[in-house]
């Protein structure tokens, strides 16, 4: 209906906002929205890929074209990330997604600590892919798969804390996200089927007129200040994790 797709279209816009700007949380934000309206967990996921591979795409373009693209950390990502989400998809249905959550949640708390709270003083970015970017790409796209969304929330601080520039962190993150969710998507099409129509293309369309100004706002915005917004974002979701486990959701 022309409302949900408003609706959606809005949400789509504010996301890839804060996405873009951070590199994380349009998957959560989009999932937890698809969630709270009734749509089934494997479903809810397979409509955030879908939108994501246009959403990322834009973004990812947009990125490049500001000069926020790493090609070599690019590729140590994209390629494990896709195998990653296929074994993520393939495993999907049987793994409940809370073990994941369960999981990934003291890492992410762990990292958003270190990340805020870690010396300034002395720390050189630099443009270097770092050893741990393969594996990282690997766990990365599994996770997303399997809990709906982790490959920012993931890849993005584990970089950022090893040295690399946060916009180029960010943007290369997007670029190789449009990849592994089309992966991911094709996947869940042959598993699940079609996702919810208004709701993907709410997303898509506002997520991609976003797309370009949320790649002005990591071009623009400082390295710490960055750094401290990603690990805010990362604290957010591991304590909202924290937070769901104990209410038992």
């Amino acid at each position: 209906m022309p409302t949900d797709f408003l609706t959606y279209a809005v949400i789509g816009a504010l996301a890839q906002l804060v996405d873009g700007a951070l590199g994380m949380a349009y998957g959560v934000t989009s999932a937890a929205l698809l969630l709270a309206l009734g749509v089934p967990p494997a479903l809810a996921s397979a409509s955030v890929h879908y939108a994501e591979t246009f959403t990322c795409g834009a973004s990812g373009i947009s990125h490049l074209m500001a000069g926020n693209v790493l090609r070599r950390l690019f590729w140590a990502l994209v390629v494990p990330g896709a195998i990653g989400a296929t074994l993520g998809v393939y495993v999907v249905s049987h793994v409940p997604p809370a073990w994941m959550k369960l999981v990934l949640t003291p890492y992410l708390i762990g990292m958003g600590l270190f990340l805020l709270f870690r010396p300034v003083r002395g720390h050189r970015l630099h443009d270097e892919t770092p050893r741990i970017t393969r594996p990282l790409g690997l766990l990365a796209g599994f996770a997303d798969a399997v809990a709906g969304g982790g490959w920012s929330a993931l890849s993005v601080p584990t970089l950022v804390a090893r040295g690399v520039r946060p916009r180029m962190v960010i943007g290369t993150v997007h670029l190789a996200k449009c990849v592994v969710s089309a992966v991911a998507s094709i996947s869940f099409f042959m598993q699940v089927g079609l996702p919810h129509g208004s709701s993907v293309l709410g997303l898509i369309a506002g997520g991609v007129l976003a797309a370009p100004v949320s790649a002005l706002l990591a071009r623009k915005m400082p390295p710490r200040a960055a750094t401290v917004l990603a690990a805010l974002a990362v604290l957010a979701i591991g304590l909202n994790n924290v937070a769901r486990i104990f209410l038992g959701h």
